[in-house]
Parts: structure tokens; sequence; C-alpha cells
């Protein structure tokens, strides 16, 4: 199944798709309430797609939630392992859509797939939105709890991996940041020394649609040349956006890149190495 699913698809309008918003931000809900794709349920990215840190520098800010406390979500959602899932959010899946489809299919749910363009999509195509305040109805069986998520690394793998030969790190934020020179969310400026940058953004078209499968290869080909997929690993600022690219290439048809979750702001919080320079 292609991760990425058109608002053209009639499976949108299914009764049984259980279609999950997934936006980001301190006034999300209040963004949901104002419009949202029909029968929408609303994720929080702080909430439900992440567990609330003790301290950033270990996990990160957006640190995964347990597998139980995730699983208890899906229930509460009413998704069980066979149901079927859309997700999007108002970022072009940066902000909550890709990292929860990047979540779902971590603990083995495959019948998931990603709005692509997101709600600007579905304004594109004049779909009626919704304004009110979807409750869903839990499941009557528990989701199973998975027992791990799959395709992490910690920090001592990313660091590693970003100075070794045959592997490589990409940091998916903006260039000003992963070059030092702007800062506006973590603590230090700078990037993992070795990692390679390229911005999240480059993986969409003029529309905030994901540009085609040939176009996205191409691209992440440049970056990563002759490395194995599962030697690859991609991080952010705090494992959201990075979710983004490995969304990007799973729709290019590039399996098992890894995630570093804790990504910039638990590395920039370990008095470790930091890169001011293009690699």
């Amino acid at each position: 199944m292609s991760p990425i699913i058109e608002i053209n698809d009639p499976r949108l309008f299914d009764p049984q798709t259980v279609i999950i918003d997934a936006r980001g931000g301190p006034d999300a809900y209040q963004r949901y309430l104002n419009g949202h794709l029909p029968n929408a349920i609303f994720a929080s990215l702080d909430d439900d797609l992440a567990a609330h840190p003790d301290d950033p520098a270990y996990g990160g800010r957006h640190p995964l939630p347990s597998p139980a406390d995730f699983a208890a979500t899906l229930t509460r959602w009413g998704i069980t392992p066979q149901t079927f899932v859309v997700v999007y959010d108002d970022k072009s899946a940066a902000m909550g859509g890709a990292r929860l489809w990047w979540m779902l299919k971590a603990i083995g749910h495959t019948n998931v797939q990603v709005l692509n363009g997101g709600l600007q999509a579905a304004i594109n195509a004049a779909i009626s939105l919704s304004t009110d305040a979807v409750q869903p109805t839990a499941a009557s069986q528990p989701y199973p709890t998975p027992a791990e998520y799959k395709g992490t690394v910690n920090i001592d793998e990313a660091g590693k991996a970003a100075l070794s030969d045959d592997k490589v790190v990409i940091d998916v934020r903006e260039n000003a940041r992963y070059l030092g020179r702007t800062e506006p969310i973590d603590l230090v400026a700078g990037h993992i020394p070795g990692a390679v940058n390229l911005f999240y953004a480059e993986n969409l078209d003029a529309e905030g649609k994901y540009r085609s499968p040939r176009e996205l290869a191409a691209l992440y080909t440049n970056a990563i040349g002759n490395t194995k997929p599962s030697d690859v690993i991609v991080h952010c600022g705090s494992g959201v956006t990075a979710c983004h690219t490995l969304l990007g290439m799973a729709y290019a048809g590039i399996e098992g890149p890894k995630l570093y979750v804790g990504s910039w702001s638990e590395w920039s919080r370990r008095d470790l190495p930091i890169g001011t320079e293009e690699i």
C-alpha cells in the first residue's frame, strides 16, 4: 500500500475509515474546530503523539509515548489492528500527520495512509469542512500493546553513525538552523557533527503536495548515495518533521531508514560536540 492517499480517493468518505487530524501548535484544537475533514478525530501532537518529557536532554522535546499509552489512545479512537486509518494535518503532514503515520507503521499497523497536501488539498478540492468536535467511539477490544516502536536509534547510535563512512545521518531542519546561524527553539545552535542537511520542505511541490516518487528518489539518492537504506538515520528538532522525510522515502520506495527520536532537542542539551559547517 502506498503511504499516500489523494483527496479524490473514495475511501476518504467511507464510514469505516478512521480519519485523524493531527495538527501541532498551542492553538491546534481551535484550528481544528475552525474547520476539518468530516468525521475527523482530533489528535494532539503533544498529548497523544508524544510523552511529556521530564527532561528534554533525555528523550528530546517530543519523546514517544509508551507503547501501552499509544495502544490505549488507538483504542479510544476506535482503531483496531484491521482499521484503515487516514492521517492529515494543516502543514502538508509536517506537524503531526507523518509522525502518526510513522508511529502506526513502527508498531506494525500497515493499513494507514497520509492525505497528500493535507487540509489545503481538501480546501482546494472544495470539500465542505466540518466544525463539529468529533467524539470517537472506543473500540470494543483494546488495541494490542506492541512490544516496541521499530526503526529507532538512540543518541549514541546517531552520533556514531554521523561519523561513519558507511552510514548517513540526515538533518531535515532548515539550513540556517543546521549551520547554527539561528535556533528559535532549542538551547544551542548547530548540528550533529557529520550529519548532512536536507530540508524537509524539499519533499514538496509548489502546491504543498509530495513530489512524485521518481523525483523524491532522485532527491534522496543524491543525499545518501549508495548507502543502504537501513544505514540511514533521519532526525530533526524533536522527532516530528523527520517523519515527513521518512514518509517521503517510503513513498519513493526507500524502505528501512531509522528515526532518531530525540533529535537536536536532545543532542543540544547533552554537552556534546556541535557542528556549524556544511557537510
